[in-house]
């Protein structure tokens, strides 16, 4: 290797440093987080080995014994695995579909309203429900309702109705799901499309209605098609956890009357991972929902990408 080469590969490292030493105190605060993200989020990693091992305790992670995919098969063999799937699956996607447009249409009514007041205590008990627990949240759906003496059974019975189980019936329980979730978190979702909002140039809203545009025409024409690549990336990356439908709500909202319906990846991994000590099958669920879920994100962005021109790459 001549002088040449030499110089063109230690150019790229003495850059490197002197931004290092530049601002060091920005990358100073990445230690935290890199450290974190290195003990708990990778460090885990090297235990996921069990998800091909027939784990046992008392031989710990590297003496267990080497059974390759067989608990992947024990899964997806399982008599519950069709059924688990699809209430996974229906709950990501239903939610997927409620929450995003109902935290779009949130933000762009918060930011077009003109009355500070207003905009405050809407987008004050709109966030409110995201800090919440679902042990709360599941106290207050009781009250609201829970047959006989739910507030909302009571207004049915005082008009002359008959009350509705809305929590124990099968038919009405993924409604409930879905629109409890959009509830608790559409507020909080809507903070990244305010931020996006706050970007557009508003010199673009005072040529439209200088040129006679009303506020429906400028939402449509202007708002959505500026934000578009936030919503995108809002999207794909809940693309990439359609498996996890929830496991704090299910688990406190759900009953044994509901369990063809409500039963989920998730709960399904509780009862045989933690109640049954499986834990080799527990992990190779997470193994198996990491995979799906890096698919589909890698897979959906290139078909956004092609028709749309905005990924997260």
């Amino acid at each position: 290797m001549d002088a040449k080469e030499t110089t063109v590969l230690t150019a790229p490292k003495k850059d490197l440093w002197k931004n290092v030493k530049r601002h060091f105190s920005v990358y100073a605060l990445l230690i935290i987080p890199v450290v974190y993200y290195a003990i708990l989020k990778y460090g885990p990693i090297v235990n996921g080995q069990i998800a091909f091992k027939n784990f046992e305790p008392v031989d710990g992670v590297w003496g267990s014994v080497w059974v390759g995919f067989k608990n992947f098969n024990t899964f997806i063999h399982s008599f519950y695995f069709g059924e688990l799937m699809r209430n996974t699956i229906l709950y990501s996607l239903a939610k997927l579909c409620v929450s995003v447009p109902l935290s779009i249409i949130l933000s762009v009514a918060l930011y077009e309203c003109t009355h500070n007041v207003l905009r405050r205590v809407v987008q004050t008990l709109a966030y409110l429900p995201h800090f919440l627990s679902w042990v709360i949240m599941y106290g207050i759906l009781l009250i609201l309702f829970a047959k006989g003496d739910g507030l909302v059974n009571q207004v049915i019975e005082s008009a002359g109705g008959a009350s509705k189980d809305f929590l124990t019936n099968t038919s009405v329980f993924p409604i409930m799901v879905v629109l409890s979730d959009a509830w608790k978190e559409m507020g909080w979702a809507a903070i990244i499309f305010i931020a996006a909002l706050m970007g557009i140039d508003p010199s673009l809203f005072e040529a439209a209605m200088v040129e006679g545009a009303s506020a429906v025409q400028r939402v449509w024409y202007i708002t959505i098609p500026s934000i578009k690549p936030v919503i995108v990336t809002v999207v794909l990356l809940k693309l990439g956890t359609v498996l996890d439908a929830g496991f704090n709500q299910m688990f406190m909202l759900y009953s044994p009357a509901v369990y063809r319906v409500a039963d989920i990846i998730d709960t399904w991994v509780y009862r045989q991972g933690l109640l049954e000590f499986q834990f080799a099958l527990a992990t190779a669920v997470g193994i198996f929902k990491g995979v799906i879920g890096m698919v589909l994100v890698m897979v959906s962005n290139k078909v956004v990408k092609k028709l749309t021109e905005s990924s997260l790459l």
